[in-house]
């Protein structure tokens, strides 16, 4: 995706039925972020509403505003992975991510029988403990 421009991810995207989440993901992972400029490219380019497009945005928190350059490491926090002990790591996790890395709350990354897991980029990571986390954060 990388050198992909946005008009190019609109084009592959328009006249397909439900293209706002495909454009959002594509946009997310191209350029870092979805930035105000993008979304009223994407509200114009689909006949919606700038509030509509930014709506969507502000609610799924794999979309972003600005990018962050840091490296992300997801970690679930769901019911699931909290009965799993996931709770017990997270202090140590954000020791080991300090300010280098960024670490993010997702609810469910659908590893509910192996958590606690973790996701870095595609990459999924379960049954994780506190040595485990910390050596992926480090590495990430």
């Amino acid at each position: 995706m990388a050198g992909a421009d946005l008009d190019d991810i609109l084009a592959r995207h328009l006249g397909r039925e439900g293209a706002l989440l495909p454009i959002l993901r594509d946009v997310q992972v191209a350029f870092g972020c979805v930035s105000p400029a993008s979304e009223a490219a994407i509200a114009l380019a689909l006949n919606l509403s700038r509030a509509e497009v930014h709506g969507v945005v502000g609610f799924y928190h794999d979309f972003a505003a600005e990018r962050d350059p840091r490296p992300e490491v997801q970690i679930c926090r769901a019911e699931a992975c909290q009965a799993r002990g996931v709770e017990a790591l997270i202090s140590g996790a954000q020791a080991a991510a300090g300010e280098r890395v960024l670490l993010r709350t997702v609810y469910c990354l659908g590893l509910c029988s192996v958590g606690p897991s973790a996701r870095v980029g595609d990459a999924l990571h379960a049954r994780l403990d506190a040595e485990g986390l910390r050596r992926l954060i480090e590495a990430a």
